[in-house]
């Protein structure tokens, strides 16, 4: 059979189906029928899976049985919500045609894709997190990055080697991520990938698409008209997005070309050992990010979320934003704050807020819901109570918040004029456009509204005029209105009544002047909608150029929402003010690690001090003594310092640090076919490549994934390595208590321990940092704590003495520290000579006797 005579076969619908289909193979085409959005033949066996909703079949098409699923029109987005949260795409294909003058399939189209890092309805978003849409493209060594949140507009390019990749997806976390046909691409995020055809990363159309976008003559203004790789990857992502909306995407109004050396870097690892947004096991508490929002709004709980993964260097803007912070604490004197607990002020007026955000996003893409513009409407009606609790604060960016906070009277008085006090939540619904506010949609909701009134009075009057006392003016959906008149009554009916139904006891009659009336009531209710429908998109296009004003408050309510923050918690956990210096020095007073201190009764604060002269702290110590969360309680304080939050310590100053490495923990990455001890030389490697005198590094347990020699030796290298050479701040804790004699060769090296104590065959971890080396690492006492039967322990125990005594009588690590001699065959001894020449079958007794005490002469 051939190609035209196969496709003759299917049925019209069906031939339409697949034509759709055709322009969209990799997404689920979610096919409207009615009431249903259908699925067919390999998409409904796999929404079936997904969803786990019925499969069922019903005809045939090219002599096939028609494989069906479906999900209900009105209940879609819940669908919807679950399959782009497993990855997957859709294209929503809708009827545009009118079903009573089509001949065959009503007309069809795809009027939007809903895909993982494109999705901008409330339904599908997580509130308290952003979805972001990246391309990546490489061209002559370099990596561009681009990425877009279009549910806000934000949209960020850059160029970076190729082996950053990891780091930035884990800064990022992309929900989708684009990249061209062919290029190899390993991640362990869990964004969706979608490949495109190369021709999607063309430099001169990337070029032109972006300032056609940007309404500008080229991109020199945005800072990266030099750009390659970034641009072909921007220009890819920005056709990918027109392409999803199916229309302009307004509200994109320009680019920010991101750049490294603004913030404290740091890598993959990093974010994840601090557990910053989710733990070592991917849960979201308890985390830094749980612990600190308690923000009034999600926008605010979205920009503390990318503030802790964009810690800055630019003091100047840290330090406006902690005396911001000092500002909204309560303060004695008064004056300059807000007074009393200006956070709780704030946050009590933030708490009805809606998300302008991504409220925003819709009123440029058309999709805003009536509800979305009536919580927009409230919103900014509150403004002017929020700016009069600002008015007292003399802070810098307060005062620059509370100006971003100003809305044009017109906007409000647009919103409030056009909409009703509680809008239905649907269109479709009716109930949306203000009374009053359009001459003839008041007259068709008259009509309706009317309708009962009209009724009666028809009744009354040919009562009046028939004499039929018992006649009824009725309706019903069937048959519409009309006159009913018992069958004893019906001769007695004026001429001008028409009859429209015989029943067993009674005539129903059509009059000229009811039928008037029919046409104009019944069809009031959908020429209402419609002209609803009209109102509404004109509302849309009346606020398209508010766009940027929103966008502006947004930011303001964001940000304010976040300092608010910031001092609720200084407040309520005891954080501190940092201070920054220009001397290189890491000191921290009564320092806490703050999630550890809220899931344990009493925590133990301890003291950190690096300086130029004191690079690096050697910890040891039993293990679960402690020394893991000090060193991350080191490092958190200093990221939380730099996003301008105060910090959980009595006091903290801090030199200029430009990068945090860490290396902790013990994990494989069998994806990529790396051990444990491969994954901890490779963090290694990276941060020996990569740290420099303003770095912050954390190296817990070096060496551990190896033999005992191997690892010892490679500690001390790597030691060593980071004080001559990159000459960081570290943090550097270790079992290998043969580091400690480090100190006698590097001045600039200290050592502490985590203190612990026996009792009773038990261990008592104190917790607290003290200055020198540990007497032991506790180590059978904390397998015995763990549940290791005492029989074990009893004979590891046996063990280590033998084991301590060897070592001390052979001292085989003792020349670790010492230059190493050259190596050279040992002397034989005498008595291994003698015994060689020894023929014992040759000897006497006599001579064997006298042999043996000649032996025993060459053993003393």
């Amino acid at each position: 059979m051939t190609k035209e005579n196969k496709a003759v076969s299917h049925t019209p619908m069906m031939q339409q189906y697949l034509r759709i289909k055709a322009e969209h193979p990799d997404m689920l085409l979610f096919y409207r029928m009615g009431d249903f959005y259908e699925l067919f033949m390999a998409d409904a066996e796999r929404a079936a899976k997904l969803l786990d909703i019925t499969l069922t079949q019903r005809g045939a098409s090219n002599g096939n049985p028609i494989k069906m699923a479906g999900v209900p029109y009105h209940a879609a987005e819940q669908y919807l919500a679950r399959l782009v949260k497993m990855g997957e795409s859709v294209a929503i294909c809708e009827q545009i045609g009118d079903p009573a003058a089509s001949k065959g399939p009503v007309e069809r189209k795809v009027v939007r894709i809903i895909t993982p890092g494109t999705v901008t309805d409330s339904a599908l978003l997580e509130e308290k997190r952003d979805s972001l849409l990246l391309a990546l493209h490489e061209r002559q060594g370099k990596l561009g990055l681009a990425w877009l949140n279009l549910a806000s507009g934000q949209f960020h390019v850059c160029e970076t080697a190729p082996a950053n990749l990891p780091a930035e997806l884990e800064r990022l976390q992309p929900s989708e991520i684009l990249h061209a046909e062919g290029a190899s691409l390993q991640t362990n995020n869990h964004a969706a990938l979608k490949s495109l055809p190369d021709w999607h990363f063309e430099l001169d159309t990337a070029r032109r698409a972006l300032c056609q976008q940007f309404s500008t003559l080229d991109l020199a203004g945005f800072g990266c008209d030099d750009y390659t790789a970034g641009l072909e990857a921007a220009g890819a992502l920005l056709g990918y997005a027109k392409l999803t909306q199916g229309q302009s995407i307004a509200h994109i109004r320009g680019m920010q070309v991101y750049s490294a050396e603004r913030y404290v870097r740091m890598d993959a690892s990093t974010r994840r050992n601090l557990e910053i947004t989710q733990t070592l096991r991917g849960e979201p508490a308890p985390t830094l990010l749980s612990l600190l929002d308690t923000c009034a709004t999600n926008m605010g709980s979205r920009q503390l979320a990318h503030w802790l993964h964009h810690p800055l260097r630019d003091r100047a803007v840290l330090r406006a934003r902690l005396d911001a912070v000092d500002a909204l604490l309560p303060s004695p004197a008064g004056g300059r704050g807000v007074g009393g607990e200006g956070y709780r002020k704030i946050h009590d007026q933030l708490k009805p807020s809606v998300d302008v955000e991504r409220i925003t996003a819709r009123i440029a893409l058309k999709s805003a819901r009536p509800r979305d513009l009536s919580g927009l409407r409230d919103t900014l009606l509150t403004l002017p109570q929020l700016h009069a609790t600002l008015a007292s604060c003399d802070a810098p960016l307060i005062q620059s918040l509370t100006d971003a906070l100003q809305a044009d009277a017109a906007l409000a008085d647009l919103l409030q004029k056009t909409l009703k006090a509680e809008p239905s939540s649907v269109l479709r619904e009716g109930g949306v456009i203000a009374d009053g506010y359009d001459a003839e949609l008041d007259e068709l909701r008259g009509i309706q509204t009317n309708c009962g009134d009209f009724l009666i009075a028809l009744e009354a009057r040919e009562r009046a005029r028939t004499g039929i006392a018992n006649l009824k003016v009725e309706y019903n959906r069937v048959h519409g209105f009309y006159i009913e008149v018992s069958q004893a009554q019906s001769a007695n009916v004026p001429d001008d009544y028409r009859r429209r139904q015989t029943l067993k006891n009674v005539e129903r009659y059509i009059t000229p002047e009811l039928k008037a009336f029919e046409d104009k009531a019944l069809s009031a209710n959908d020429r209402a909608l419609a002209r609803e429908k009209f109102l509404y998109d004109q509302l849309l296009d009346s606020l398209a150029p508010f766009i940027p004003q929103l966008q502006r408050i947004a930011a303001a309510i964001a940000e304010l929402d976040v300092l608010a923050t910031f001092a609720e918690r200084a407040a309520t956990l005891n954080f501190s003010a940092p201070q920054f210096s220009d001397d290189a020095q890491l000191s921290i007073k009564q320092g806490r690690h703050p999630v550890v201190e809220a899931q344990v009764e009493q925590f133990t604060p301890n003291d950190t001090q690096l300086a130029d002269a004191r690079r690096m702290l050697l910890i040891t110590g039993p293990n679960m003594g402690g020394k893991s969360t000090y060193m991350r309680q080191v490092a958190i304080i200093a990221l939380l310092a730099h996003v301008g939050s105060f910090v959980p310590a009595q006091e903290a100053v801090l030199g200029e640090i430009d990068q945090i490495f860490t290396r902790i923990g013990a994990s494989d990455d069998l994806a990529s076919g790396r051990s444990t001890f491969m994954v901890e030389m490779t963090e290694a490697a990276n941060i020996l490549h990569n740290a420099t005198g303003k770095s912050l590094v954390l190296v817990d347990e070096i060496g551990r994934g190896t033999s005992t020699f191997d690892g010892l030796a490679l500690a001390y290298a790597i030691a060593r390595h980071l004080l001559e050479n990159n000459r960081s701040y570290t943090l550097f804790a270790t079992h290998y208590f043969e580091l400690t004699r480090l100190t006698e060769e590097f001045s600039q090296l200290a050592n502490v321990h985590l203190a612990a104590v026996e009792h009773q065959h038990s261990i008592v971890f104190l917790h607290s940092v003290n200055e020198g080396a540990a007497s032991q690492s506790y180590g059978l006492q904390v397998a015995a704590l763990a549940g290791v039967p005492q029989s074990v322990i009893r004979s590891a125990k046996k063990q280590l003495v033998r084991l301590e005594q060897n070592s001390a009588a052979q001292n085989p690590q003792g020349d670790l520290f010492a230059a190493v001699p050259d190596i050279q065959e040992p002397e034989e001894h005498p008595l291994v000579a003698a015994l060689r020449d020894l023929q014992p079958d040759d000897l006497s007794p006599r001579d064997a006797l006298e042999r043996l005490y000649q032996l025993k002469k060459l053993i003393s």
